[in-house]
Parts: structure tokens; sequence; C-alpha cells
């Protein structure tokens, strides 16, 4: 039997362990009401870190597949107007077992080598980046994981802010990944630093660039565009949005019971060759199974949007891409769509189309021979609805599939990987730079600029690696590309050519 002094001392280790207990669960419930509060007012995202031993050196749980967070803090931004010091500066997702594996990048990260091809054997110095600048709207430098502005020129509209906010995004999805590097950026759509300027015995080597698209004449390097996070001005929602809501919208109608029509709506004014295309609309002389609609962005912006959902224009079996003043941020909306997209020969390309083949992803419409090049495809695809449907098809499965959001960061975190491991200089911090972060940016928004960069917010960390950078064409590979593609626009150009022969003589 127990003394009674020994089961008065267990009765008051129980009653202190009981009341330890009690006081921890009401402190936990405290900090989840405090917590709950705060996001309620101000758009936080709480990092899922222990609260007794908070996340102090900015690295990342040993765990990634763990839900965890990067907090968008606009309270205290507001208070200091500094970006905050305690981002997570290293991420290790190969330390988990249970990491998903990550895949080989799609055929297009291939371009990547060719787009850098000018540098591969010189490097990159301090003075061909400032050589650059003579177009550029700003310098982008990263050091330390932290990104710094110098703004030249303001771009038109929104396109410099959101493409800066992208990378802010690839930042937070692969923090302490993205190594320091200074690089220029011009945001207009027309590529400038030309290869004939550079091709001779004693010409120098040519500024590396960045903007939105090249051509065959020229050396820019191309970047994903703004309009994957968002395009404020007509209303386009980011890109992992809107692509679902294309996927939405293009199991309404089955091919076979959509208009049997070639469809584009867009706006004439801005090129000669769309204005070209306008005639081949359908007249009380002649129809060309063309129906084309002028876009008048100012009346849609007083009417809120209204009849410019991309997501309800997959209606026809045939869907019209042309550029505009140069390449067009619309080609990845109508490649969605299932439609057989027409592709009036273009003379720009952009990070992925390099990868499109004709008569597999989309079908080659003559340049100076616009109406009858379509009347006759339109023709030929209802005549062949299988092998019409199956180009469909291509498309939409390679922007569903391969041109994914995480798809886009990755093809950004492996050009810049690359273009950083060209410099032969230690990047710099200019002395009229400013930080930029997502605080910065996001916090002081306003409207439906504010609202896409809400949604578009990396929330936190990648929880497995980026896909695998596939290597470089070899010459016979690259010339084997070119070679297929040239050859299929050639098939489409006889067959064409035999089916007005066959009109015109009947």
């Amino acid at each position: 039997m127990e003394s009674p002094a020994r089961l008065s001392a267990i009765f008051v280790f129980l009653f202190v362990l009981v009341g330890a207990l009690v006081c921890t669960r009401l402190l936990n419930s405290s900090t989840e009401t405090l917590i709950s509060t705060t996001s309620s007012q101000v758009p936080v995202l709480t990092t899922k870190t222990s609260q007794t031993s908070p996340n102090k050196t900015g690295q990342i749980p040993q765990n990634p597949s763990s839900q965890f967070e990067i907090p968008l803090n606009c309270t205290a931004y507001n208070l200091t107007t500094t970006c905050p010091s305690n981002y997570p500066t290293t991420f290790h997702p190969e330390q988990d077992p249970d990491r998903p594996s990550s895949p080989t990048c799609p055929e297009y990260f291939r371009w990547i080598h060719e787009d850098l091809r000018p540098w591969a054997h010189t490097g990159i110095t301090q003075d061909m980046v400032e050589r650059a600048n003579r177009t550029a709207n700003f310098k982008l430098v990263i050091v330390n994981g932290k990104a710094y502005v110098e703004q030249y020129e303001k771009a038109f509209q929104t396109r410099d802010t959101f493409t800066i906010w992208g990378i802010l995004q690839l930042l937070r999805k692969y923090p302490g990944k993205v190594p320091d590097l200074e690089m220029m950026f011009d945001c207009v759509d027309w590529p400038v630093i030309l290869s004939g300027d550079y091709d001779g015995p004693n010409s120098t080597t040519p500024p590396p660039l960045f903007r939105y698209c090249g051509d065959d004449s020229t050396l820019d390097i191309v970047f994903p565009d703004w309009s994957f996070w968002g395009w404020a001005e007509i209303n386009i929602r980011p890109w992992e949005t809107l692509l679902k809501n294309l996927e939405e919208g293009n199991k309404r109608s089955k091919w076979l019971d959509r208009e049997p029509y070639a469809y584009w709506k867009g706006n004439p004014t801005i090129a000669e060759h769309r204005q070209e295309l306008m005639t081949c609309n359908v007249s009380d002389q002649y129809d060309w199974y063309a129906r084309l609609y002028a876009q008048d962005w100012s009346r849609e912006a007083q009417e809120g949007f209204k009849r410019s959902d991309l997501a309800s224009q997959c209606l026809h079996r045939y869907k019209i891409y042309i550029e505009g003043s140069a390449w067009s941020v619309s080609e990845k909306y109508i490649l969605a769509c299932d439609s057989v997209t027409l592709i009036v020969k273009p003379r720009y390309y952009d990070f992925f189309t390099r990868t499109l083949m004709p008569l597999h992803h989309y079908w080659p419409i003559k340049y100076d021979d616009k109406c009858r090049s379509i009347k006759f495809a339109v023709d030929w695809g209802n005549s062949h609805k299988k092998k019409a449907q199956a180009i469909g098809r291509a498309s939409s499965k390679l922007i569903q599939e391969d041109l994914k959001m995480d798809y886009v960061y990755d093809y950004m975190f492996h050009l810049l990987n690359e273009y950083a491991n060209l410099l032969q200089f230690k990047p710099r911090i200019p002395q009229k730079a400013i930080e930029v972060c997502s605080e910065a940016m996001a916090c002081q928004a306003e409207g439906l600029e504010k609202k896409f960069m809400m949604e578009s917010l990396v929330k936190g960390p990648a929880v497995s690696e980026p896909c695998s950078l596939p290597p470089p064409y070899d010459p016979a590979s690259l010339f084997e590309v070119l070679r297929r593609k040239e050859s299929s626009i050639k098939q489409v150009e006889t067959w064409e050519k035999n089916y007005w022969k066959d009109h015109e003589q009947s």
C-alpha cells in the first residue's frame, strides 16, 4: 500500500499535467484564431510551419511534399514598403523520397539551345548585355534569389508589369534555384537583333536581348509572354485558369456538330494582311467558307467584355490564326479549341510554336492567296472528317499537356539557367535598380491587375524539380525537322493547286 504522502504527490503531478495540456490546447486555439482573423483582413497566405519553431532561416522543410506556403503579407509591406527578408533561399525536393519524378521536358525546350547558340563559344560579357539596352524596356537582375529592376522605358499597357510578375513567381516556385544573372528585356513586338549584322568575319558578338517572339532573320531570345499571367486591359485571365476554361468550353460541342466554316475574330486595323483577310468574308457574291468578325476592344471594354469569352468560341470546325503587327498571343487560345487551326503563313515564332508540325497540329494557309487557300482547307476537312478531327485533337492535346503552366515555368527556369551559365561576369545590382517582390507589385495593384496577380500567385515551392531539359538538336536531326515541315507544306500546296485546277475545268 502507498503512503498518504506519496498518493498526494501523484495527485499533484497529474493535476499539473492535465492543466498543461489544457493550456497548450487553448494557446493553439488562440493562435489559429489570430491567423484566421488576419487572413480575413488582408490577402495573407499562412505558412504551414511549427508554431514553437518558426522557420527563421529561410530554408524549406526537408519534406516538400507537405504543404508549404510563402506568405504574401500586405499589412507588413504597407507599413515598411520594403520586400520581406525571410523568403526561402534553399529548396531540396530531391531529399524527399516520396517526391514525384521529373519528366523530360516537351520537345520545344530543345530550341533553348538554338536561341543561345550565338554565345555558346564566346560566352556573354557585361559589355554585350549593356549593348542590348538600346531598345530594352528594363534590365532585370537576380542576386541571391532576389530580383531588381532598372526601368528604361515604360512598356505598352502592362506588358512589363506582368512579365516581371511572372519572373517573381518563378523565384517563388523554385527558391534558391535560379542563379544570379543580368538580362535586358524588350516588350515591343518586333525582334531587332538582325543576324545579318553579326555574321561577317570582323563582326562583333550580338547583344543578348529577351522578348516575346523572333523570326529567321533575328537573334532575339524568345521568352513566355505577359499574358500567361493575365492581360488586364482586355480581361484575359491568367493561363492556368483560362486553360481549364478552354478545356471545358471545348467539350460543349462535338467537332461534327460545329459550324462547318473557318472562324476568326480580332482587330483587323493593326495590319494590312488582316485587312486582306477580311475580304474573304461571306458576301452576296461569294462564299469562301470563312466567317470573320472585327473586334472593337474599346466597345468591348465599355460593355464589360460580354462577347469576348475565349472559352465560348469553340463553335466552328476551323479557326484561323493570322499574325498582327508581329506574332499574336491569340495563337495558343486558337490551338486549344479542338478545331482545325488554319495558320496563315507566319513570319514570327514564340517560344513553343516552333514545335508545331503542318498536317499534324495545323493546316497551312497561303499568305498571298488567303481566300482560295481557306476555301480549299475547309472543303478538304469537310470531305475528310476523321483526318480533320485528328489535326484538331493533336493541337489541343499539345496545348493542354505540353503548355500547362508548370511547363511554362520550367521553360523560363531552363532558359535562364542556360543563359546564366554563359555569363562571363559576376552580376551586380545596378545603382538605379529597385528591389521587386510579389508584395511590392500585388499589394499596390488595383482592379483586374490586382485580381490577376492574386489569381496567378505561386503560393509555395514546387514539390518536385523542374522537368529534365532535353539535349540540343544535332545538325542532322534539326535538318530533318525543318525538312518535314517544308515537305508537308508543299504537299498541301500541291493538293490545293490540283483542287483549283479541277474547279476551273468543271
